[in-house]
């Protein structure tokens, strides 16, 4: 069976992949995600969504179709979306997570326990979206990250668009003098509207307010992107839509980012058609997605010959 038709027949009838909400704590606090597994998973993508969303950005409300958990278990894996700290069912506590290592330090725990509630042990790999790769970045380049079977980010890159950046600093300012934002943010962040399905386009359920420690984070990458990139030692793909808006993008802006990750043994770059900022709510989701997941066998394949006495995958 091929892999389209496998997908279609796993999207059919009864038997479709569901997902749930789990909560774990940390140091007492609550933190949640969205899950979706096999029977017995090959491996686990555990996933960071961006700023001012939530882990529903993995799993595209009323389009199961378009969902990274369910494809991606629908094809042998675990999907575990994370509500970043300060998200979720942890948004009362934001506080608690200024300090970049502390989020680095939770999430690393909160994964651990998420996985206690899987069958087996299977390896991990990280896969991010926009202020995700944030955190994301950090846990690669920490000496914890040498245990990932890879690294995916999208949605992210050196330099902003300064066109998007001021319209958007403007529809914030609006949004704080009128209480709304004016028409057409939503293009300017998302990218043409044609790129996704209506009902998507209009849905609310994935918007969420973002922490206030995300504002002087958004310079992250003009502080710490190269040196995280330089210690990260496992696979990379970095991936941008080809009408992307928020971020610089094309041939030379994938080339400059995936340079930088020198120590990693696979660096792949990935310009998505037909896709905009939100990669995986676009009518092009289950292409990318289907693109991030032969990345994950790619690695695996890579950890296998690795492996002191040839692992199995």
């Amino acid at each position: 069976m091929t892999v389209p038709s496998r997908l279609e027949a796993a999207f059919d009838g009864d038997h479709a992949p569901s997902a749930h909400t789990a909560t774990v704590r940390v140091d007492g606090f609550p933190l949640s995600a969205r899950v979706c597994s096999a029977p017995s998973p090959r491996a686990v993508i555990f996933a960071l969504h961006g700023g001012g969303t939530t882990s529903m950005y993995f799993d595209c409300p009323g389009r199961p179709q378009l969902s990274l958990l369910r494809t991606g278990a629908a094809l042998g894996y675990a999907v575990v979306a994370m509500d970043r700290p300060g998200y979720g069912i942890s948004a009362p506590f934001t506080e608690r997570y200024r300090d970049p290592q502390r989020r680095v330090d939770t999430t690393y725990t909160a994964l651990e326990r998420f996985l206690d509630q899987l069958p087996g042990r299977p390896s991990v790999f990280l896969a991010a979206h926009s202020m995700g790769c944030e955190l994301a970045m950090r846990m690669a380049a920490d000496v914890r990250g040498r245990g990932l079977l890879g690294l995916e980010i999208a949605g992210t890159g050196l330099r902003h668009e300064p066109d998007t950046i001021r319209a958007l600093d403007m529809a914030g300012e609006a949004r704080q003098r009128y209480g709304r934002r004016p028409a057409g943010t939503r293009e300017t962040l998302w990218g043409p509207a044609e790129l996704y399905a209506e009902d998507v386009w209009n849905t609310p359920y994935i918007a969420s307010d973002s922490p206030p420690y995300e504002g002087p984070a958004r310079v992250w990458v003009e502080n710490d992107f190269a040196q995280l990139a330089s210690r990260v030692r496992v696979p990379v793909q970095f991936s941008l839509g080809d009408h992307e808006k928020v971020w610089e993008s094309g041939p030379a802006a994938l080339a400059e980012v995936t340079g930088m990750f020198t120590a990693s043994p696979r660096v792949r770059a990935n310009e998505q058609a037909h896709s905009g900022h939100n990669l995986s709510l676009g009518l092009a989701a289950r292409s990318y997605h289907l693109r991030v997941l032969s990345f994950v066998e790619e690695c695996m394949v890579l950890r296998a010959r690795e492996a002191p006495e040839g692992g199995t995958i």
